[in-house]
């Protein structure tokens, strides 16, 4: 194995309009580019580079996710109404179990680190 820096190239890029995915989006039109540096071999683990546009989604389940913010400003809120923002420079985890919402406020590029569950 080698040490992966998130200067590297990828191993694979994407990009998406979340609206694609049906109900996910609350408010935008928000669109996602990612760029996958790591992903073990069982597939459990992915790392790279992610960069969305402004919108409001449903975040994602069944996962714990460490995210450090590169650029941008975006806000994690919870389903009890607890409101997080995050700028360039702050790292935060979400854990398995999260239930709220992502909003990008600026566009935003993130490091992220994730674990399927």
């Amino acid at each position: 194995m080698k040490i992966i820096a998130f200067t590297d190239r990828p191993l694979d890029s994407s990009q998406r309009r979340l609206a694609d995915l049906p109900d996910r989006v609350v408010e935008g039109d928000p669109q996602h580019q990612t760029d996958l540096l790591f992903r073990s071999p069982d597939g459990v683990v992915i790392a790279g580079i992610w960069t969305s546009t402004p919108g409001k989604w449903h975040a994602f389940t069944d996962r714990d996710e460490f995210c450090h913010i590169i650029k941008g400003r975006c806000a994690l809120i919870s389903t009890d109404g607890e409101r997080r923002e995050f700028t360039a420079g702050q790292s935060f985890m979400i854990p398995d179990g999260f239930t709220g919402y992502w909003e990008v406020i600026e566009t935003t590029t993130k490091h992220f680190v994730i674990r399927e569950h």
